[in-house]
């Protein structure tokens, strides 16, 4: 693990960090769009979180996989399309409504972030290969941060293809992970932490100093899929931005995590700074 990368860096200089979940979305701007990234580094985001979907002949796309009827409100399946076929879809607004924003490109979206904040690419790991060569060809390996699912299969594809690139799996309810990457060649930041009630073992003090001692950065969740699947122990978006943000921020702030992702990112940013 490089002790002085990118992530850790941030973290000195500005606190916690926050993740912008696919940048911020609402009204007509869509996720996943260059101007849901640039609305959140305006509003204070430090990474931008982004998700890829790749076409039936390999163009990578800036897009949540499996999410067409709900973003483009079509009945189609992206990994079926040619990519030139795919550059003509837009998305819908949160009204349902069809805006001019296109699907960017992995290319063209490394391009416009080039030098201007951390990248953590999501959803990746089915076309690792690809993305890492589309990293390496924009010259951004110090600038992106992988996650994959805890599976050793991932690990070892960064391992062989790109041990200097910053890397965290995603941990759930319990890390039986951790000492199989301490044995590999690669560059270990932290974990993604999921856990379901605050009697994880992934959210105890001792766990989270003993990785703090290591190095590691831990991130969370505040971001809220489906209230029946928690991410946080119920410390959400809706209950910070609804009147409560001590025990919706707040409790991951104070129990030790490094990085908070949100789709909320101005009031988590103003909120962060009142409590520093």
């Amino acid at each position: 693990m490089k002790l002085d990368n990118a992530l850790q860096k941030a973290r000195r200089e500005k606190g916690v960090l926050i993740a912008a979940h696919r940048g911020v979305s609402g009204g007509n701007i869509p996720f996943n769009t260059m101007k849901a990234f640039d609305a959140a580094l305006c509003q204070g985001a430090d990474i931008l979180e982004t998700d890829i979907t790749a076409s039936a002949d390999g163009t990578l796309f800036i897009f949540h996989p499996k999410q067409e009827v709900n973003h483009l409100n079509l009945n189609i399946h992206l990994e079926e399309m040619t990519g030139e076929e795919v550059k003509k879809l837009r998305y819908v607004n949160f009204d349902n409504a069809p805006t001019e924003y296109g699907l960017p490109t992995l290319d063209d979206f490394l391009e416009a972030y080039k030098n201007r904040c951390i990248i953590n690419l999501d959803h990746a790991w089915d076309d690792l290969p690809q993305v890492l060569e589309a990293v390496r060809r924009h010259g951004m390996e110090e600038q992106i941060l992988m996650k994959t699912p805890a599976k050793l299969g991932y690990a070892k594809i960064i391992e062989e293809l790109a041990p200097n690139i910053m890397y965290m799996p995603i941990l759930k309810e319990k890390d039986e992970f951790s000492e199989v990457l301490e044995r590999m060649n690669i560059n270990f930041v932290g974990s993604e932490l999921v856990f379901k009630t605050e009697d994880s073992p992934l959210v105890q003090p001792e766990y989270i100093e003993r990785e703090h001692k290591k190095g590691r950065l831990l991130w969370a969740n505040s971001l809220l899929y489906s209230y029946k699947s928690q991410l946080s122990a119920g410390h959400t978006d809706d209950i910070a931005v609804a009147g409560d943000p001590d025990y919706g921020w707040g409790w991951l702030i104070d129990r030790g995590f490094d990085i908070i992702q949100t789709d909320w990112v101005m009031p988590l940013h103003h909120y962060i700074s009142n409590k520093k």
